[in-house]
């Protein structure tokens, strides 16, 4: 078997932004212990369930969130350590937090790199004040710039960087700023998001007080093209339709989603796919609790994947990468053929140079990667 991802989810935020759409509350400091002491009760029962007798060995670690830096360097120590008694967490194992530049202080982050994490993923989305405003932000950029400097003080030496894009009212060269702040700040890895508003975002009523509008799509198309030449420029290439890395820093933990890999999922609303099947935690985070302190089960909607459903998963996953997908490998693991289910649907994508078919290998182009939702819905049904 293969090494597992760990995600472990931290629901908790300082500030609820106006734009996201993640499983998240305000923090509640008095519920912090007791959601420690839970993922650890969650950790030790899926190491039960899913290995009994034979520890499974895991290689990545993923604090996500929510704000996984609004809890102290014990809180991650002890979720560690859990982990630890659960697993067999690999010697190497890549072992990531997001923070936030705000709550990414440089006595927390010496803590957190004596905790065990490695790696780094820093919410910056923008190195312009009015824009960080605008998404509600908690940081201004010299904050985020000062994260980053701090990070590297207390050792880490594998930082991620988030950036958006297509934000309301943004201007193309107003893009290339934060562009150039990723230059100046030389992460080992970033992800460069455009921005999607779900339909009850409160962005949206700012956006109408304020008579703002989203970026036009071919001034969008721009960007995106902008962020990976950009990137590639200062030794980042693509590698994956939002995500840029120097040679050998790729996250490993999302590689496993898109590479067909296995994961076990913590916290309010994880998913997990190990096994042939796939399940999540309630999504509530006192349900969640409760449910762990009272011995409850807290996982919901256990299904076994079908091979069509696994293949599907695979195929439409593996596509988001720049290296696509081993048609014949997906053929051999699961038994279905691609272009006989679906060539006739996929050759106006190919004609037009948006899919690329190569040696065995179907990918999208950088052109087809902004169509990607389109593309990819054919092998929905």
């Amino acid at each position: 078997m293969a090494p597992i991802g760990i995600y472990i989810h931290v629901p908790f935020c300082h500030q609820i932004c106006n734009y996201c759409n993640f499983n998240r509350s305000l923090l509640d400091s008095a519920l912090v212990p007791r959601y420690v002491s839970a993922v650890e009760r969650h950790l030790g029962r899926l190491a039960a369930r899913c290995s009994p007798g034979v520890p499974i060995e895991a290689d990545t670690i993923y604090f996500g969130g929510g704000t996984p830096s609004v809890l102290a360097p014990a809180d991650i120590t002890r979720i560690l350590g859990a982990c630890r008694a659960s697993f067999t967490v690999a010697p190497d194992a890549e072992i990531t937090m997001e923070a936030n530049p705000d709550s990414a202080v440089p006595e927390a982050l010496h803590g957190y790199r004596a905790a065990g994490v490695n790696r780094l993923s820093i919410g910056v989305q923008s190195f312009r004040d009015d824009e960080l405003q605008r998404l509600s932000r908690l940081h201004d950029a010299a904050t985020a710039r000062r994260a980053v400097r701090d990070a590297r003080s207390a050792g880490f030496d594998n930082i991620s960087i988030d950036l958006m894009m297509w934000l309301p009212g943004q201007t193309i060269d107003q893009w290339r700023e934060s562009l150039d702040g990723l230059a100046d700040v030389a992460p080992e890895h970033a992800s460069m998001y455009m921005l999607e508003l779900y339909p009850n975002a409160p962005l949206r009523e700012e956006m109408a007080r304020s008579h703002l509008s989203m970026t036009p799509d071919d001034d969008a198309a721009e960007m995106y093209e902008l962020a990976m030449d950009a990137a590639a420029a200062i030794g980042m290439p693509q590698y994956e339709i939002s995500n840029v890395a120097k040679p050998g820093r790729a996250s490993r933990h999302n590689l496993k989603y898109w590479t067909d890999g296995e994961w076990l999922a913590v916290g309010p609303g994880g998913h997990s796919t190990f096994d042939g099947a796939r399940w999540k935690s309630c999504a509530g985070i006192d349900e969640y609790v409760s449910g762990l302190e009272a011995g409850s089960d807290v996982e919901r909607e256990r299904r076994a994947l079908s091979p069509r459903e696994h293949w599907e998963d695979a195929l439409i996953m593996g596509l988001r990468l720049t290296d696509g997908v081993d048609v014949d490998g997906l053929r051999r693991n699961y038994g279905l053929d691609l272009w006989a289910r679906y060539g006739d649907h996929l050759r106006p994508y190919l004609e037009s140079g948006h899919l690329r078919a190569v040696n065995g290998r179907i990918r999208l182009s950088r052109q087809g990667m902004l169509l990607a939702n389109e593309v990819l819905a054919v092998f929905i049904e």
